[in-house]
C-alpha cells in the first residue's frame, strides 16, 4: 500500500487509505455500462436458484476496516477467519443483532454462503452459462466465488451480475462459496454523499473514533439488500430487450429491440399474448414493429376499470454454437402506454393525469431495507385503500419486485436514483458527475420497460443554487433523455426558484415546501399566501407543470390540542387543509400533483436536530381530507 498523508493515528491513517482505495476501485467501476440486466425469470431455457436465508457474517472491527483484505479473508471459508454470526438476506445487518457497535457500524463487512450447484448446471460447459447475480448491495460491493473475484460494483438500489461458469464448472459436485465484502462508507463522490469525520480529541472520544456525516434524512442503513440468485442461460443468449408504445384509439405499436450474445448466427421470433394468453401479433428479428389492433392500454389506478393492464412479449432466440443448437426463452410483460407533457398538463395515453399521492421509504423494523414481500403487499393495500394512485421512489430506486407491482396494479412512479444529499461543492465536480451519469445508466437499464414508470427523477433537494449545479445538472439531464427521449426527466428541489441553475433544464417542476412547519412554524394562516406565490412565481419563471412533491407535518398519534397545536393530530389535519384548498385551486391551471410526506413511518439517525419521522396516521388524514 502507497503511503497516505500524515494523520498522527495508524488506524486513522489506514481508515483513511482504505477509504481511496474504494474511491479509485469506484473510479474504475464508473464507466459506461454495458450489456442487459434483464430480470431473471424462469422459462423452459433458463432455471432459478435463490440463495436468501441465512449466511455467514463478520464485520471487520480493526482499526482501519482493512483486516479482511490483509488477511485474504475470500481465499478460505469465513468462518476459519474468526468469529461469525448469522446474518438473513435479504435483509440490512444494522438491526439485527443486539450489539451497538453493529447498528452503527461504518466500513467493510463480510459475508458468505456455501451452495451446491445443481448437477444438469454442470453436464455440459459449452452450452450451460451461470450466472450469479445480485439484487442490490449497500454501497460497494466486492464478490468472490470459490476465492476468484468475479464482480465489483459501486452503489447500492440497482443490480448487478457475474458470469460464473468457468469457476463453478472445474469442480462439479464441490460446495460453490460465495464471499461478499460489502462497504457503506459514503464520501463526497458517492450517491447519496456523505463524508467521513475523524475525532482527534483524546479527552473526548476512543482512541482511532470517526463518524459518518450525510446530508440526508434517513438512516445509511446497508447490507445485502434483495435477492441474491444463480441463474443459468444457453451460451447464446437473449441479453436485452427494449420496448417503446405508441398508441391510437384501434391500434398500438410495440417498437422492440433486442440483443443476443453469444453468436452472430442465430434467430428471433416474438410473440405478443394478451392475459388471457391469446397471441395479438407477432414478429421476428432484432427490431421492428409489432401492430395491436384494438389495444388495452395500461391505466393507472383509479383512471379505468381496468388498470395494470399488461401484454406478454415471448422473445425466442435459435442459434448453433459449436455445431450445438441452442434455444433461448424469455418472457417480457408490456403495458402499451403513453406519456406526453404541456406546459400545463401531465398527459397518460393522451388524458390529463393528476399526481395523487405519497413519498415512501423502503424500510422497516429489524430488517432495515431488505426485501420482505409481507410489507410489501400490505404496503399496496394501504396505498390503494388510500385512494393513492402514484409514489416516488424517495430517495433512490425501489427494488424490482416493488415495481413488478406497479406495473400490475397500476401505480403510477416517479422513478428516482440515490442523487440525495448532494449539498457539497465538491460533489458537483467531474468525478461526482461521472458516476451519477453511470447510475442513471444503470437505472434506466433496468427500469426502461416499466408502464408505471412515467418520469426519471435525477436528484432530491440539491443545492442547486451553486453556480456548477447548471452544467451539472444539464449534462446529467441531456443524458438522461439520451438513454431514454420516452420519459420527461426531473428533480425535485428546495431551492428558492429565482436562483436554481438546475430547473431550466427539466421538464416538469417538482418542489417541496413546508409551510407552517420548518418556515413559519406554528402559524398555519400563511399557508395559502406562501403556498399560492411559490406556485405561481415558478410558474411564471419556467411555464412548466407543477408536482408538489412534498408537504406535510409531523403527528404523535393519540396527542390532541384544541385549538391546534404543532406534533397534535388537529394541526397535521388543519395544516393538510390548508395546503388542498390551494391545491384544489391550482390544479385548474398548471399544479398537476401532490405527493405528500411520508406514507410511513422511517427510521433516521440518532439526533435532536432531524426531521421528524410523519406517523402513517397522516395519510389517513390525507385522504379523508
Amino acid at each position: 500500500m502507497a503511503a497516505a498523508a500524515p494523520c498522527g493515528v495508524a488506524g486513522q491513517c489506514r481508515l483513511q487509505l482504505l477509504v481511496l482505495v474504494v474511491a479509485a476501485a469506484a473510479g474504475r467501476a464508473a464507466a459506461a455500462v454495458r450489456g442487459g440486466m434483464l430480470y431473471p425469470r424462469e422459462s423452459p431455457s433458463r432455471e432459478l436458484k435463490e440463495l436468501g436465508g441465512i449466511w455467514s457474517f463478520r464485520a471487520d472491527f480493526s482499526p482501519g476496516r482493512d483486516a479482511g483484505f490483509e488477511q485474504r479473508w475470500y481465499r478460505q471459508p469465513l468462518r476459519q477467519t474468526g468469529p461469525v454470526i448469522d446474518m438473513p438476506v435479504p435483509a440490512s445487518f444494522n438491526d439485527i443483532t443486539q450489539d451497538p457497535h453493529l447498528e452503527n457500524y461504518i466500513g467493510w463487512v463480510w459475508y458468505e454462503k456455501e451452495v451446491l450447484i445443481p448437477q444438469r448446471w454442470l453436464q455440459d460447459d459449452l452450452s450451460t452459462r451461470v450466472v450469479l447475480r445480485f439484487g442490490s448491495a449497500h454501497y460497494y460491493s466486492i464478490v468472490w466465488v470459490n476465492g476468484v473475484q468475479v464482480v465489483e460494483h459501486e452503489g447500492g438500489h440497482l443490480p448487478f451480475e457475474a458470469d460464473i461458469s468457468r469457476i463453478v464448472q472445474r469442480s462439479p459436485g464441490v460446495l460453490c462459496r460465495i464471499t461478499v465484502a460489502l462497504n457503506n462508507t459514503l464520501t463526497p463522490h458517492t450517491l447519496p454523499p456523505g463524508s467521513i469525520q475523524y475525532m482527534n480529541d483524546r479527552t473526548r472520544y476512543p482512541k482511532n473514533y470517526f463518524v459518518q456525516n450525510t446530508r440526508f434524512d434517513f438512516f445509511n442503513y446497508a447490507g445485502i439488500h434483495r435477492p441474491v440468485v444463480l441463474y443459468t442461460t444457453p451460451s447464446v443468449y437473449i441479453d436485452d430487450i427494449t420496448v417503446t408504445t405508441t398508441s391510437s384509439e384501434s391500434v398500438a405499436m410495440v417498437r422492440y429491440q433486442i440483443s443476443v450474445v453469444g453468436s452472430e448466427l442465430y434467430s428471433l421470433s416474438l410473440s405478443l399474448r394478451d392475459q388471457e394468453g391469446k397471441v395479438v401479433a407477432t414478429g421476428d428479428g432484432p427490431s421492428g414493429e409489432l401492430k395491436v389492433p384494438n389495444p388495452n392500454l395500461w391505466w393507472p389506478y383509479l383512471m379505468h376499470e381496468n388498470p395494470g393492464y399488461r401484454y406478454f412479449l415471448e422473445v425466442k432466440m435459435q442459434a448453433q454454437a459449436s455445431g450445438v443448437p441452442q434455444e433461448d426463452i424469455y418472457t417480457l410483460p408490456v403495458g402499451i402506454r403513453t406519456v406526453h407533457v404541456t406546459s400545463t398538463q401531465f398527459l397518460i395515453n393522451g388524458k390529463p393525469f393528476y399526481f395523487h399521492g405519497v413519498n415512501k421509504h423502503e424500510d422497516a423494523d429489524i430488517r432495515g431495507k431488505g426485501l420482505d414481500w409481507a410489507l410489501i403487499v400490505k404496503d399496496f393495500n394501504l396505498l390503494r385503500w388510500l385512494g393513492a394512485n402514484s409514489f416516488r421512489t424517495s430517495h433512490y430506486p425501489y427494488a424490482e419486485e416493488i415495481m413488478d407491482l406497479c406495473d400490475t396494479y397500476g401505480i403510477v412512479v416517479i422513478d428516482e436514483c440515490p442523487g440525495v444529499g448532494i449539498k457539497m461543492p465538491e460533489s458537483f465536480g467531474n468525478k461526482s458527475l461521472q458516476h451519477h451519469l453511470v447510475v442513471m445508466e444503470e437505472l434506466i437499464r433496468r427500469d426502461k420497460n416499466r408502464p408505471s414508470v412515467v418520469m426519471w427523477s435525477v436528484a432530491n433537494e440539491p443545492a442547486s443554487e451553486l453556480p456548477p449545479a447548471a452544467y451539472y445538472f444539464k449534462t446529467l439531464i441531456a443524458h438522461t433523455k439520451a438513454l431514454d427521449p420516452s420519459r420527461p426527466v426531473t428533480f425535485v428541489s428546495d431551492t428558492n426558484y429565482a436562483v436554481d441553475h438546475g430547473a431550466p433544464y427539466v421538464d416538469v417542476i417538482c418542489v417541496n415546501s413546508y409551510f407552517s412547519w420548518y418556515h413559519d412554524p406554528g402559524h398555519l394562516e400563511v399557508i395559502p399566501l406562501q403556498l399560492t406565490a411559490q406556485f405561481e412565481n415558478w410558474y411564471k419563471t419556467y411555464q412548466k407543470p407543477i408536482i408538489q412533491s412534498e408537504y406535510g407535518a409531523d403527528s404523535i398519534p393519540g396527542l390532541h390540542s384544541d385549538p391546534p397545536a404543532m406534533f397534535s393530530e388537529e394541526y397535521q389535519k388543519a395544516m393538510l387543509k390548508e395546503y388542498h384548498s390551494v391545491f384544489d385551486k391550482k390544479r385548474k391551471e398548471y399544479v398537476i400533483g401532490e405527493l405528500i410526506w411520508n406514507f410511513a413511518d422511517f427510521m433516521t439517525d440518532q439526533d435532536l436536530a432531524v426531521e421528524g419521522q410523519i406517523s402513517q396516521w397522516l395519510t389517513v388524514v390525507y385522504c379523508d381530507t
